[in-house]
């Protein structure tokens, strides 16, 4: 499958999806000057840089952003720091095949800061999540989850960084294991194979500190 990311930071994550062989065609950042546009440039694949200032609406933004897409031919779009919901003219575009790595074990901390949110909480356990994009901010269905345990010297830095080791490692796994067929989104429910099912459930068994 090709592949376009969607970006707005350093780019972790897309470096990690490109580590791993994932056919990735275009890079889309709604910010410019970030370091995942460095990442692009490096391994000389299409970025471009779609501002949401430039646009009269979000339906606006939206459109040409779903034709920014399809002139690219990908399959499907994986989000990793891009911090924008989308409409229904880019998720309805790719069913099942639009993805978001999110830095907790969501329903738990949606939306911005989810690292900061965990340790405000109190909470003993975190992680990551990969989960299909619907038309809510974090509320699609979860594809894979992987525990990681906030200790008690833990900032946000620190923990942000054991989550993302995670997320880099979850991410592309999760995008083969779509490209071979083997997660699909069917009448609303995720469906796994068996050795889909064996390999998460593992990850969910498994910390980031084993």
């Amino acid at each position: 499958m090709r592949w376009a990311v969607l970006v707005g930071g350093r780019g972790s994550n897309l470096a990690a999806l490109l580590a791993a062989g994932i056919d990735v065609r275009l890079v889309v950042s709604h910010r410019a000057g970030v370091g995942a546009l460095d990442v692009a440039r490096s391994a000389a694949v299409p970025a471009r840089v779609l501002e949401p200032a430039g646009f009269a609406d979000r339906a606006a933004y939206d459109r040409t952003l779903a034709e920014i897409l399809a002139s690219a031919g990908v399959d499907g779009v994986v989000l990793a720091g891009f911090l924008r919901i989308l409409g229904p003219t880019v998720v309805d575009a790719y069913p099942g095949r639009l993805l978001n790595v999110h830095p907790s074990l969501l329903p738990a901390f949606p939306g911005l800061h989810a690292p900061r949110q965990a340790l405000a909480a109190g909470v003993r356990v975190t992680g990551a999540t990969v989960h299909f994009v619907d038309h809510g901010m974090d509320t699609g269905p979860i594809i894979a989850q992987a525990p990681v345990p906030v200790w008690p010297d833990d900032t946000e830095a620190t923990l942000t960084a054991r989550i993302q080791s995670v997320e880099h490692r979850l991410l592309p796994l999760v995008v083969r294991l779509v490209e071979r067929g083997e997660v699909a989104w069917v009448d609303g429910r995720v469906h796994l194979s068996p050795a889909a099912a064996a390999t998460l459930s593992w990850w969910w068994s498994k910390s980031e500190e084993d």
